[in-house]
């Protein structure tokens, strides 16, 4: 049921109540119900704790909308390249050690589900040969009946990209033709591609996807990349470090416009912090389309039971 509240009328309800983390869960049942923002999560897969597929159709069974898996092939043990959140060559955890194959991932979590969305956050196409990976998406797309998206980075690992022989000045470069080739295949009786790094022949490739598979880019917001996104892609996919999204929100609009795009993009906010509720209604006011919350790789019952206390702040009900 909708909300009769408009969003102003949330806000200043929630201004009144405390500032925490359950606070801001329950903000954003009302957020949701005002705006029609959708929730997903997200699992940083590994080899340990719960599978996908066992989250997936718990998340849907609660209501969720989409889940989200990253991607790393792998990590050099010798590196340069910054890691954004602790900003030397030093990671977090070993998860990034550790992260499961992301396609094949989702494919059992569309095996055991129905309806939930199937999404990376984020995959790295240019880690991939583009007329393979172009097969594997539009093959998990078909089989899971149309459920498939694409959340993808540019890539802040440059010492991993060259391992993949992609040069890090030109990723940018890299990303647009391979998903320049990926369309073609997918839309295209007989698609052919001629770039710098991704050059084939007239070809036939099937399956074709249901429709057109939405492409997330999860970078840091800034004219680049925004102008990027404007140019080839859907939506923007916050990152864990963003801050100002509301500012970026609305500077990634006027770069939607300036490319003579329609409608609005998507605007998917990774949630890996504690929102207040005034920020969880400029979210919503901004144009933000689906909120992605976290999850912890750990054992089914504790993950279970923090999805179910998440799925009851958020005021979700299953299917």
């Amino acid at each position: 049921m909708r909300d009769p509240r408009t969003i102003d009328q949330v806000s200043r309800e929630c201004a009144r109540a405390p500032n925490d983390v359950l606070c801001a869960a329950r903000t954003c049942s009302s957020y949701r119900r005002v705006s029609r923002v959708r929730n997903g999560i997200v699992l940083f897969t590994s080899d340990r704790g719960i599978t996908p597929a066992v989250l997936g159709k718990a998340a849907e069974e609660r209501g969720f909308d989409t889940i989200y898996v990253p991607e790393h092939t792998h990590i050099p043990v010798k590196r340069t390249a910054a890691h954004p959140g602790t900003g030397d060559e030093s990671l977090p955890d070993d998860r990034y050690l550790r992260t499961l194959d992301p396609w094949i991932s989702l494919a059992t979590v569309a095996q055991a589900t129905s309806r939930i969305k199937l999404s990376t956050a984020v995959s790295l196409p240019v880690e991939s040969d583009p007329i393979t990976l172009a097969k594997a998406i539009a093959t998990l797309d078909h089989l899971s009946g149309g459920r498939v998206e694409i959340g993808a980075g540019f890539g802040w690992n440059t010492d991993e990209l060259a391992d993949h022989n992609v040069p890090a000045e030109r990723r940018r470069t890299v990303l647009r033709e391979y998903v320049e080739a990926m369309r073609a295949l997918w839309t295209q009786e007989e698609a052919s591609y001629s770039g710098d790094y991704v050059s084939f022949g007239p070809s036939w490739a099937y399956p074709k996807p249901a429709k057109h598979i939405p492409l997330i880019i999860g970078a840091g917001g800034g004219p680049k990349t925004f102008e990027w996104i404007a140019r080839n892609a859907d939506g923007w996919m916050t990152t864990p470090t963003q801050r100002d999204i509301s500012a970026h929100i609305e500077a990634l609009k006027v770069a939607w416009a300036n490319a003579g795009r329609e409608g609005q993009p998507e605007i998917r906010i990774l949630i890996a912090f504690k929102p207040n509720p005034e920020d969880l209604m400029a979210w919503a006011s901004a144009g933000a389309t689906e909120l992605i919350w976290g999850v912890p790789d750990k054992q089914p019952d504790e993950v279970i039971a923090s999805l179910d206390r998440l799925a009851s702040r958020l005021g979700l009900s299953g299917t």
